[in-house]
């Protein structure tokens, strides 16, 4: 496997193609606006025009964009994905998106002797430029096998979840735990200043103890810091939690902490606040 077609290069993307260029895999890019790949065009990745010509004739097409309806959009639609694709090919979603849409990919994709996974990641900015993000892959074992380097070259944490549409089950897993987790850290931090006490020392100390956690490590500091750019988008973590609530629905269970903090983020959102990182939730607690 050598050659890659990468579609969405943004936050995350365009970290995920540099470590898969420094892999040794040749990498062709399409993002919708071409300007904002400039950096990644000038380190080696080659612009294509259109999806299309980014799938076609390629070992394996990854992608990564914004919504499921963005997913829809580059595999199905004329021209897309799908159809582009060469017998044989890898397509691996990374987008966090509905894991309905998973097994279409999977069903369309097999229909012609295509293989189709879902991998989505957890880690963030930091990860995907560390190439430590956490990916969880659904789909079938054999196909998961093949893509490993292309896995390795991204993440650390590579786990097989099972069928198609598995991978997207465990990331909403993953957002569930997210929203108590930086909820947790944000009422933490809103709670230290409203009493008095330094937000750093107390951070220091509870890290170290039960109520620490990965993002009372790593996103915390950013809080502290007034840096609310987005590691992970605001606009983005409701898309995900609105599917978390739909499969929850389907599933007949009722998942209080997730809705809670979904009504919080959705309040930001409308505060024009959606592009921010998902740390800015402190400015839910503290206006």
């Amino acid at each position: 496997m050598k050659t890659i077609g990468f579609i969405g290069v943004g936050v995350m993307g365009r970290s995920m193609v540099r470590n898969l260029m420094k892999a040794g895999f040749s990498v062709s890019i399409y993002t919708r606006t071409k300007s904002r790949a400039e950096d990644v065009i000038a380190d080696g990745a080659v612009w294509c025009d259109s999806v299309a010509a980014c799938a076609s004739d390629k070992d394996a097409v990854i992608t990564i964009v914004g919504y499921p309806k963005d997913v829809e959009e580059v595999y199905f639609a004329s021209g897309g994905i799908i159809e582009s694709s060469k017998e044989g090919a890898y397509l691996i979603d990374m987008t966090t998106s509905d894991p309905d849409i998973a097994k279409r990919i999977y069903e369309n994709a097999k229909e012609r002797g295509i293989f189709a996974l879902d991998a989505p990641v957890s880690g963030g900015d930091v990860g995907a430029k560390n190439g430590t993000l956490a990916i969880m892959v659904g789909g079938e074992k054999s196909a998961f096998d093949a893509c490993m380097p292309l896995f390795e070259a991204m993440g650390k944490t590579i786990i097989y979840e099972g069928s198609p549409g598995f991978g997207q089950h465990t990331k909403m897993a993953n957002q569930i735990a997210l929203g108590g987790a930086i909820s947790g850290v944000c009422e933490a931090i809103a709670y230290a200043r409203a009493v008095g006490l330094d937000a750093e020392t107390m951070l220091g100390t509870i890290s170290q103890g039960a109520a620490g956690s990965w993002q009372m490590t790593n996103v915390a500091p950013r809080i502290l810091k007034e840096d609310l750019d987005p590691g992970f988008f605001i606009k983005h973590y409701i898309k995900d939690l609105r599917i978390v609530m739909e499969q929850a629905m389907r599933a007949g269970l009722e998942l209080g902490v997730a809705g809670t903090v979904l009504d919080m983020y959705e309040c930001l959102e409308k505060d024009s606040l959606g592009d921010l990182g998902t740390q800015a939730l402190i400015k839910y607690y503290e206006g």
